[in-house]
């Protein structure tokens, strides 16, 4: 028997989730509903669960909030009325969402792929991914910056890379000029186009124009130079290799 928490705004999908669950796993115990994220965060926080059915559009933003706030490593299955065409490849790669209306049996696989411990968690590489296509729609196309008294914008197609130094980020155009912005790396990974930009460290993203050369490091790593220069050196660690060289290749 697993216990599982349903995070859903809509009363009538709650409902009808909650009939279904009662339906295919009656031996489970329902442990929460939660309607918004201020909640979510509360009932996770406080619940033991095994599993959690998360609608990503909720009343007060969307659930990936949940996840910046508070680390879980339960595993999540998301519903969702976005696109089934953008979302296709994350079926292939076993991530676990379900398009709304849900239908009984599409909810009976994704039990089972749960069992099997195939499902999506917040701290994996999956999920990071599977929130970057979702988001895709709201990628960001400019920034605003401020040098002295004057603000302007720059667009991201002209921004080189992001980098964190001490306790500041920063922007980095082609042009050679850096600017403080207030976005995290981690924020920036979510907003950015994925097929033009990718995190290669804890403290870097960078656009694959900037790129001149990558070269094999110590330890399994690579070593990028970069046009402009960059200020600190940029490293891909080895668990990392593979991913940057299928997004140097477009592969997704």
């Amino acid at each position: 028997m697993a216990k599982y928490i349903i995070i859903e705004d809509e009363q009538l999908a709650y409902n009808e989730l909650k009939r279904m669950m009662m339906t295919v796993r009656p031996d489970w115990e329902l442990c929460g509903w939660a309607s918004s994220v201020e909640q979510a965060i509360i009932l996770i926080k406080s619940t033991a669960a095994d599993l959690l059915l998360v609608d990503i559009r909720l009343s007060d933003g969307d659930s990936f909030e949940i996840f910046d706030r508070i680390k879980t490593s339960v595993p999540v299955i998301f519903t969702t009325a976005y696109d089934e065409f953008a979302l296709k490849a994350f079926k292939i790669n076993s991530i676990d969402y379900l398009l709304k209306p849900i239908e009984e049996t599409d909810l009976e696989a994704a039990l089972q792929k749960y069992e099997s411990l195939r499902a999506i968690t917040p701290e994996s590489d999956s999920y990071a991914q599977f929130r970057n296509y979702y988001l895709s729609p709201n990628l960001k196309n400019r920034f605003l910056v401020q040098c002295g008294d004057i603000y302007q914008h720059i667009e991201t197609r002209d921004v080189a890379f992001f980098y964190s130094e001490e306790k500041y980020n920063y922007l980095h155009t082609f042009s050679g000029r850096r600017y403080i912005i207030d976005y995290t790396i981690d924020r920036l990974e979510t907003i950015l186009d994925p097929t033009r930009f990718f995190r290669v460290s804890r403290g870097c993203i960078v656009n694959i124009d900037s790129i001149k050369k990558v070269s094999k490091y110590f330890t399994g790593r690579l070593k990028l130079e970069v046009y402009p220069d960059c200020p600190t050196d940029i490293t891909v660690p080895r668990n990392r290799v593979k991913e940057f060289f299928n997004w140097m290749d477009g592969v997704k």
